[in-house]
């Protein structure tokens, strides 16, 4: 299936890659001498890319995922949220998340802010005994039916 532009990543240019990649070293360079005004720009990079990175997303960037990696997820939106999104596109998300590939990271997140269910990752990565081995369509059917608890 295809998705509709605005649930498909967005593209970043090379020279907002750049500047980001230099930015992170250059944070991550602040964490290792011990500079007092690491947090300071770590929030600073936080406003300005709308995600809540820690001193340790900085200091270990290159342990779990490449510079480039980092600097395109940063690039992109922290919670991409769609207003009227469907139960096919939520599928087809899962099933991205679930193919893996370069932009699953993205799809992940995508489906976190756009599924109620509060733990939807769980479901594809830590799924209940009755969801081992799911396909696309029942992981999605069950995140729909969560329903939070009135307070």
């Amino acid at each position: 299936m295809d998705l509709r532009v605005e649930l498909t990543p967005p593209p970043v240019s090379p020279h907002r890659l750049d500047e980001l990649c230099r930015e992170i070293l250059r944070i991550a360079d602040l964490l290792l001498g011990g500079a007092a005004n690491a947090a300071e720009e770590i929030a600073a990079f936080n406003a300005r890319t709308g995600h809540h990175y820690t001193a340790l997303d900085f200091a270990e960037h290159d342990g779990g995922r490449s510079l480039a990696d980092f600097a395109l997820e940063a690039a992109r939106p922290a919670a991409p949220r769609i207003a009227g999104i469907t139960t096919g596109e939520l599928v087809e998300i899962v099933r991205r998340v679930l193919a893996g590939g370069p932009e699953s990271g993205y799809y992940l997140r995508l489906l976190e802010a756009n599924a109620a269910h509060p733990r939807v990752a769980d479901l594809i990565f830590r799924p209940p005994a009755d969801l081992r081995d799911a396909a696309a369509e029942q992981i999605v059917d069950e995140a729909l039916r969560y329903r939070p608890i009135a307070l």
